[in-house]
């Protein structure tokens, strides 16, 4: 699959988490959006567009699942997919973030290798 022109935004509260995703991304050739809380998350989606949402569940401002929400209500960010990756790994967590409608969710401490496949699944 061509990576070429794909666009993935990444939304994490952790410098650390989101320096590793956009190196890991990056590497593979997609291009990358980054935003710190859900407020900026929604900004950026709505103004660029991106093929690909990453994003964190517990950050100020909006939360993950707000911030969900929020890109689901609205008419220009609603068909965007949506991968919540956190340290919320209760089942009870993971279902009430399928609830919210993402295209999957991965539990943190992550493997890079997994969420590079779901997003290859995710943009074919």
């Amino acid at each position: 699959m061509s990576t070429e022109g794909k666009r993935i935004l990444i939304c994490d509260d952790d410098p650390a988490i989101l320096r590793v995703l956009e190196v890991n991304l990056e590497v593979e050739g997609y291009d990358v959006l980054l935003a710190h809380h859900g407020e900026e998350a929604f900004e950026v989606a709505a103004a660029e567009h991106p093929d690909l949402i990453i994003l964190d569940i517990m950050m100020p401002r909006l939360d993950g699942y707000q911030t969900c929400a929020k890109l689901k209500e609205n008419e220009t960010t609603k068909d965007i997919p949506v991968v919540f990756l956190s340290a919320k790994a209760q089942q009870s967590d993971i279902e009430r973030g399928k609830s919210f409608g993402v295209a999957d969710y991965l539990t943190k401490p992550f493997d890079p290798s997994d969420l590079l496949d779901v997003v290859e699944r995710l943009l074919q």
